[in-house]
């Protein structure tokens, strides 16, 4: 299995999980979506995954309000409210009987075209709201492990042509960044943004630990990732100096530890960079106790939407 931070451990249930569109429950194997979709056709559409964790859907609220945004960003009306979504998510679960250990896919494009065409006049039906819910827990090889990366020629977009803070279906240059790497032998693509400063992954976040501070991107050309958004939190919460900047791959390459951010994964370390040794020690100390600090938040969000 190729090693990354989407690994998952094989779960035979996912076969037979019910999957929803617009509302309405099919078995796996026959949901389907028409060719004429927005989404299909020109990646129109905006989308969030978030994790099942002892029944509850963890960091909704900051899931909601970068769907929300992104949805506001495009032009795109949902047609629902969140507690609308809310009710359809929770259907899947249900009918899956899920608990734990499951990954939310909630994917919705502006809907179907009468011709194909950019034009969202041509839409002629409401959104199409898809949401794929899995039996997916993270590979602990992959966590135990750590990855590699490799610094994509294919930069982080500029934010007045495809701003990189918007989840939205369009990942074709991220996808390109991927290849690259996977073709020099990493597992993972570090990406620049269109100054040469370091950004983002083509799939998670970016840290580094420097001289026993956290660094990450100034966030202006990265996803604006909920995980990212925790561990700087609980950074700030426990007095863990974590810097916001602009840092080149000269200051990566001289780092002390790295690691991904992702909601699937949680923080994956990171162990070399263009073929350079970052970490011997898997996970690092400041990752290690990042690590145990982002499970904390997890928790502790579980309990608040408990009362």
């Amino acid at each position: 299995m190729p090693n990354g931070t989407h690994n998952a451990l094989e779960d035979p249930r996912n076969e037979e999980v019910f999957i929803s569109i617009n509302g309405e429950l099919f078995p796996r194997k026959e949901a389907k979506i028409s060719v004429f979709d927005s989404g299909y056709l020109v990646g129109d559409g905006v989308w969030e995954g978030l994790r099942l964790h002892h029944g509850v859907l963890v960091f909704w609220d900051d899931h909601m309000d970068r769907l929300w945004q992104g949805a506001k960003a495009i032009g795109m009306d949902l047609g629902m409210t969140r507690n609308d979504l809310r009710k359809q998510v929770q259907n899947v679960i249900d009918a899956n009987e899920m608990s734990d250990g499951v990954h939310v896919r909630i994917m919705i494009t502006r809907g179907i075209k009468k011709t194909p065409s950019q034009d969202p006049r041509l839409t002629i039906s409401g959104p199409n709201v898809v949401t794929i819910a899995e039996h997916k827990k993270a590979d602990p090889g992959t966590r135990n492990k750590g990855i590699i990366l490799f610094t994509s020629t294919i930069r982080r977009g500029s934010p007045d042509y495809l701003d990189p803070r918007l989840n939205c279906h369009s990942k074709l240059h991220e996808v390109q960044a991927l290849i690259q790497a996977l073709e020099a032998g990493a597992d993972e693509a570090l990406m620049l943004d269109v100054n040469g400063f370091v950004s983002t992954c083509n799939a998670t976040n970016f840290f580094m630990v420097k001289d026993g501070e956290v660094w990450t991107s100034t966030g202006q050309y990265c996803m604006n990732g909920i995980t990212r958004g925790k561990v700087i939190e609980v950074c700030e919460e426990n007095n863990i100096p974590c810097h916001q900047k602009n840092f080149s791959l000269f200051d990566v390459y001289g780092a002390e530890e790295a690691f991904v951010t992702g909601s699937f994964g949680g923080l994956t370390p990171v162990t070399k960079i263009d073929g350079r040794e970052i970490s011997k020690s898997v996970p690092g100390t400041i990752t290690g106790l990042l690590q145990k600090l982002y499970e904390g938040a997890i928790e502790a969000d579980v309990e608040r939407q408990k009362i």
